[in-house]
């Protein structure tokens, strides 16, 4: 897998191995993971995305579109958006989390409100946990640049998977 820079460390991009999902907590796997210390999500090789902030319950990640998301209308597709509030999102619930426990989102609610270029610059996707249950959990983000205009806003559903 290759690396990307990350302040003056260096991360790798993979797979978290089981092993660390069933010792740490879901905010003890993020900080380990922004620290440097475990592998970013595969994904951010994909939308290139970093956790810049975690606390139980939030989480925050920075990106910096660019054309090579844009739609046939000349903009950034819905689904960089989307995918961005998706893992704020979830990644916040999931900084809520036990040892031993993984999750899915099953529903995922976007809304954009102002189209995002590559002049957009970067954006934050702020995620913040509304409710952790014992099969499921709630979150709401927000994205938005560096003024704080907004740019869509979501909520999800996870699906929390208890190791059997």
């Amino acid at each position: 897998m290759e690396s990307v820079g990350v302040g003056d460390k260096l991360n790798r991009i993979g797979v978290l191995p089981p092993d660390i999902i069933s010792q740490y907590s879901g905010l003890e796997v993020l900080k380990r993971m922004m620290n440097g210390e475990l592998p970013l999500p595969a994904m951010s090789e994909i939308i290139p995305f970093r956790l810049t902030e975690v606390a139980s319950g939030r989480a925050v990640f920075e990106s910096t579109p660019d054309e090579k998301f844009y739609n046939t209308a000349g903009l950034v597709h819905g689904g960089y958006a989307m995918t961005l509030l998706d893992t704020c999102m979830a990644i916040a619930a999931y900084s809520t989390l036990a040892p031993a426990i993984r999750y899915s989102t099953i529903e995922t609610k976007v809304n954009f409100t102002r189209p995002i270029t590559a002049a957009t610059g970067i954006l934050k996707a702020i995620g913040t946990a509304v409710h952790t249950g014992k099969k499921t959990g709630t979150a709401e983000g927000r994205l938005v640049d560096s003024a704080g205009a907004l740019y869509a806003h979501g909520t999800t559903t996870i699906i929390l998977l208890p190791k059997e």
